[in-house]
């Protein structure tokens, strides 16, 4: 018997060629099958791991100790540098900003208020629940003057920057 090679696309879906004639076959596939094509889960997830009662969509998106990762702009002015992030959805209350030496820290919980069982969803790619950034500052800055705003879901940091080129000349005393 001949092997017949199978295309990527037969490869890839499982699915066969139909000869010319209409002969070939089509997959069949098992219930479990069937309803994993039909309703996708986050590709974290297997078909099990999932109950089947109304949960906290935060809950798929998250484990206990899993955090979602900021997307942020980080530029400079003459005098400051500035980071943006986008934190629709997100109370001004709700973010911790933490600047440590060279380091900036924004942590937050972006908070699904609905419940939504799994089954009624089509698309899930919203992220809900903790999250945070960290920044190295490309130059020392000066940490007391710092600002930080939430204005239309976007998160704005202004770190004024540290004047290091700046010569300071000091007395000496004698004794």
């Amino acid at each position: 018997m001949t092997k017949v090679k199978k295309s990527f696309l037969e490869i890839l879906t499982g699915a066969k060629k139909f000869d010319e004639d209409g002969g070939g076959s089509m997959p069949i596939y098992t219930e479990e099958e069937t309803e994993m094509i039909m309703n996708p889960r986050p590709s974290n997830m297997n078909m099990h791991s999932m109950p089947q009662q109304e949960v906290p969509v935060s809950s798929w998106n998250t484990g206990n100790d899993v955090e979602g990762q900021l997307t942020i702009d980080v530029y400079q002015t003459e005098g400051e540098i500035v980071i943006k992030s986008t934190i629709a959805g997100v109370k001004p209350e709700d973010l911790d900003v933490a600047i440590n030496n060279d380091m900036v820290t924004i942590r937050g919980e972006r908070k699904n208020e609905e419940m939504v069982g799994s089954e009624n969803y089509y698309y899930q790619e919203c992220y809900w629940g903790s999250f945070s950034r960290s920044v190295v500052l490309p130059v020392d800055i000066i940490a007391e003057k710092a600002e930080a705003s939430l204005k239309n879901g976007i998160l704005t940091i202004r770190l004024p920057k540290a004047d290091i080129n700046k010569v300071k000349k000091i007395q000496v005393r004698g004794f």
